[in-house]
Formats: C-alpha cells, sequence, structure tokens
C-alpha cells in the first residue's frame, strides 16, 4: 500500500478498539458514561489506528516510486526530521529528530520520500534502536547508495512521566553502511548535523 496522505479508520477496527478502550477506562475506575469520557473511547481507537499506520504502509515502494537517475556522487543530508513513535514496551509516546544522509549511486530519490519512510516506521510499535536499524536498511536496500547515515534523537515518555521520570534526558542512536563506515565520511556528516546534537 502507498504512503496514506489521509487518516483511514477501518470501521471493524473502529468498535473493536472502542470496545477495548471502554474497558480500560472501567478498569482505571472512570466512568465511561461521564460527558467529558462517553466518546473517548471512539477518539482513542481512531488515534491508535492512525499512531500506527506504518503497519499498512511499504516503505520501500515508497522509495521505488521516486527513484531517479541521476550522476551525483556526494552526500545529500536530510536533517531535523521530526518524528513521533510509540515504545512497544509501555505504549507512551517517543519523539525527537532524524538526521539521515545518503551518497548516491547512480539514483537519486525524491527528498519528501525520506521523511515519509522515517514516518512509515515511527507509526508502529517500536523502540528506538530498531526504528534507526529499520530506516537504515530500508534506504540501502531499495536505494543501494554508496553508503547511508542515520542519527535518531529521541525523548521517551516512558522515562519521563513514569519509572526514573528523567525530563531532560536525551537518547542517541546511529547507524551507519557502506561509505559512512569510513571515520572521515563519517565525521564529514556529524559534523555537518553538529548543531543539532547536544
Amino acid at each position: 500500500m502507498s504512503y496514506r496522505f489521509f487518516e483511514e479508520y477501518s470501521e471493524e477496527t473502529t468498535e473493536e478498539l472502542k470496545s477495548n478502550f471502554s474497558n480500560i477506562i472501567k478498569g482505571i475506575g472512570e466512568d465511561v458514561t461521564r460527558e467529558g469520557i462517553i466518546k473517548t473511547p471512539e477518539r482513542a481507537s481512531k488515534a491508535m489506528q492512525f499512531l500506527t499506520s506504518g503497519y499498512d504502509m511499504d516503505p520501500a515502494a515508497i522509495l521505488e516510486g521516486a527513484m531517479f537517475a541521476e550522476d551525483y556522487n556526494d552526500m545529500v543530508v536530510i536533517k531535523d526530521i521530526e518524528l513521533y513513535s510509540l515504545c512497544e514496551h509501555h505504549m507512551l509516546p517517543f519523539f525527537g529528530k532524524a538526521h539521515i544522509a545518503y551518497i548516491p549511486n547512480g539514483h537519486i530519490v525524491g527528498l519528501s520520500k525520506i521523511p515519509r519512510i522515517v514516518d512509515v516506521f515511527a507509526r508502529r510499535l517500536q523502540v528506538q534502536e530498531r526504528l534507526t536499524h529499520d530506516i537504515l536498511e530500508c534506504i540501502n536496500g531499495t536505494l543501494k547508495p554508496q553508503g547511508v547515515a542515520v542519527v535518531i534523537e529521541a525523548s521517551h515518555m516512558c522515562m519521563m512521566m513514569r519509572g526514573v521520570q528523567k525530563q531532560n534526558s536525551v537518547t542517541t542512536t546511529s547507524g551507519f553502511r557502506g561509505q559512512f563506515e569510513k571515520i572521515e565520511t563519517r565525521n564529514e556528516f556529524l559534523k555537518l548535523i553538529s548543531n543539532d546534537l547536544s
């Protein structure tokens, strides 16, 4: 399935999730018939479908649909890509920025497609480490560039709202393939994004 620009909701799934959210609300001791809560199960159902819509998308197809032959062999960097995802351990949000670079090998890709594949993988239950790997391997395997680099910085609500409750912690993950495994190329990329890294 191609990238979905608008929210699409399955009526059957909406009803099933709505029932489940109603049970959760009852389980924590709230009144599901209260005015402020009565529509919450449906809203939560639709929100969950949107936040996990990445399962219905094919990130490789998104890239393949916008690949162009081009004789360009220098680094392409897309910085500060906003991302929002759900931690698979507690289903609480984590959010931050992705910085991605690739060195073309005969083909470039439409620049908007890189943020879109970030969204595809982020809109699944995730851990930041796998999210980084998924993005890296999708670009590497589909575009087949000379090299790919991915750095993600994110704050995790499961650490901020509960557990250790460390509000200022930021987690950074990275992955490198091809030419970016060479220290000089990697350092060039890191220098280009250094104003975003603490």
